[in-house]
């Protein structure tokens, strides 16, 4: 018959408590940050696993700080869609911050425990302050050009209804958002588009499909240009805000432009990933108007 270790039971018993008591003062900081209008600030995207990182080292104490605190923020983010009611595609945007601030929150504290550097302490605080004291620019854009076959002209394929296809396998691996329906023709200035894209379809328990749509109105047109304002967006708009969507052509050669604002900080992070969606974005566009 073996004989439990005590040692090795009330270590088991701090562990868990120490992972319950991160994960509750994460659900604790979700939504008083929630109720304070800063769920898209760093404050959130670092102070949150800078958090659960600093809760688990200070309850739990364990033998492997980087371990337990990867554990624990897998367990915060299989948990965040069902009780939040975020979707997959918000969740994968996330993670990788999530476990990046886990991961330096975690080597900091075993340098600050090994070499008395509490001082380091502080990284978190400041990486954490960006949307919630200040902001770098949010504005930016992306572009990608297409050339279609000899003779297609892509303003006369811009003037017609909109005609989507599938969109990448990477962007439909993510459940990015499919248009399935559009309306509108003309590049006459105040000429409208409307779009219908595949319901958004969060992870919580008991959450319908939501309907997304966008509008688009003609703002200024010529003979090689045309510029979409979006007057109304469901379906970036938790995301990220696209004000423009910009087509200039030149012969069969398509370039498109989307101009957006960054709603989510820190800058460092969101920034790239947004861009790299938008340049997709513009790709797609770009194809699908110089596609015969």
């Amino acid at each position: 018959m073996v004989v439990p270790d005590p040692r090795r039971q009330r270590a088991a018993r701090r562990t868990l408590f120490g992972v319950v008591a991160a994960l509750f003062a994460a659900m604790l900081a979700v939504k008083v940050l929630g109720h304070s209008g800063l769920e898209q600030t760093a404050l959130f995207y670092v102070g949150v696993p800078a958090l659960i990182a600093l809760t688990v080292v200070a309850t739990a104490r364990p033998r492997s700080p980087l371990g337990t605190i990867t554990a624990t923020i897998t367990v915060g983010l299989a948990l965040a869609g069902p009780l939040l009611g975020e979707g997959v595609v918000c969740l994968v945007m996330a993670a990788p911050l999530f476990y990046l601030c886990g991961l330096v929150v975690g080597l900091i504290l075993n340098a600050a425990r090994r070499r008395g550097l509490s001082a380091l302490l502080i990284v978190p605080l400041l990486l954490s302050a960006e949307g919630a004291v200040g902001s770098l620019p949010r504005g930016a854009e992306a572009s990608a050009a297409r050339t279609a076959p000899a003779g297609f002209d892509p303003g006369a394929a811009l003037a017609a209804p909109p005609e989507f296809g599938p969109i990448p396998a990477g962007m439909a691996r993510l459940k990015f958002p499919r248009p399935v329906t559009a309306d509108g023709s003309g590049l006459t200035p105040g000429a409208t588009r409307h779009i219908t894209f595949t319901p958004r379809r969060s992870l919580g328990l008991t959450a319908k499909p939501e309907p997304r749509a966008m509008d688009l109105t003609v703002l200024r047109s010529g003979p090689d240009h045309a510029v979409f304002a979006i007057t109304r967006d469901t379906t970036l708009a938790r995301w990220l805000r696209l004000t423009e969507a910009e087509f200039r052509w030149t012969g069969p050669r398509l370039a498109v432009t989307l101009r957006y604002e960054r709603t989510f900080d820190p800058s460092w992070y969101f920034g790239p990933v947004q861009r790299r969606a938008m340049t997709e974005a513009a790709a797609y566009l770009a194809e699908t108007f110089t596609r015969p």
